[in-house]
């Protein structure tokens, strides 16, 4: 059993810059594939980034893409989530999430098995 705990959230001015942390417990972390999602009100949860267990290969919505990086750090147990550029339109909960089969499509929530509680961020235009 893997428990993820998101942090680093909060209330931000547009074109400002946040850093997302998702800490894991469990020694099986680094074999793991990672995402971050995230959920506006009124919304359906959207895809924001992914990454490989090795972190050798990214993956991002186009949304984020050149603004969001994701990265990770095994020997932490963490994947972060830099936020440059932030834009109203990014306010939502973001969650990490991980699964741990690492071979699926890693844009679609239902191949991680592991969800976090979730960080508010909210960019105030």
């Amino acid at each position: 059993q893997v428990q993820l705990v998101e942090s680093g959230g909060g209330l931000v001015q547009a074109g400002g810059s946040l850093r997302l942390s998702c800490t894991a417990s469990g020694r099986t972390f680094s074999s793991y594939a990672m995402g971050w999602f995230r959920q506006a009100p009124g919304k359906e949860r959207e895809f924001v980034a992914a990454i490989s267990w090795s972190g050798g290969s990214t993956y991002y919505a186009d949304s984020v893409k050149g603004r969001f990086t994701i990265s990770r750090n095994n020997a932490k147990n963490t994947v972060y989530l830099q936020m440059n550029s932030l834009k109203p339109e990014d306010t939502a909960v973001y969650h990490c999430a991980g699964d741990p089969r690492g071979l699926g499509n890693v844009y679609l929530a239902e191949e991680y098995d592991y969800w976090g509680q979730g960080t508010q961020v909210t960019v105030s235009s």
